[in-house]
């Protein structure tokens, strides 16, 4: 089965990611294809490189960054909710006239276009968080 996966909560104030986050990994374990993740509302913050838990804390944008590289996932932060929340890559934040960006590896930004894509080309959209 093909998933397309939205994540609408941010990493330390919910449970949504880290549900979303087990549920990939036992897809994925169990042969099943992630077509794509896509982070919305304060999902966004997900994928900020800036976040440092304490050293005893799961490190959960790492965890996503990891999980990308190992199999190859599509995850795409909305550049609208990223914006109101100051996440940029460097491409937004050049346009924005800002001095750097905090995209963490893995991540990219791009429209809600591509969570009506998945939306229609997974076999199932699992929607993690309010």
């Amino acid at each position: 089965m093909k998933f397309g996966i939205l994540i609408n909560e941010g990493p330390y104030q919910h449970q949504a990611s880290d549900t979303a986050y087990n549920f990939v990994k036992a897809a994925l374990d169990k042969g099943h294809e992630i077509f794509r993740i896509f982070f919305y509302h304060d999902g966004v913050n997900n994928g900020t490189r800036f976040t440092v838990p304490p050293q005893d804390d799961r490190n959960i944008q790492v965890r996503w960054s990891e999980l990308a590289e190992k199999h190859g996932l599509d995850l795409v932060i909305c550049i609208a909710a990223a914006q109101r929340r100051g996440i940029m890559d460097e491409d937004e934040a050049k346009r924005q006239g800002i001095d750097g960006n905090n995209i963490a590896p893995g991540f990219r930004i791009s429209g809600l276009g591509q969570l009506i894509e998945a939306g229609i080309q997974a076999d199932r959209l699992v929607v993690f968080g309010d």
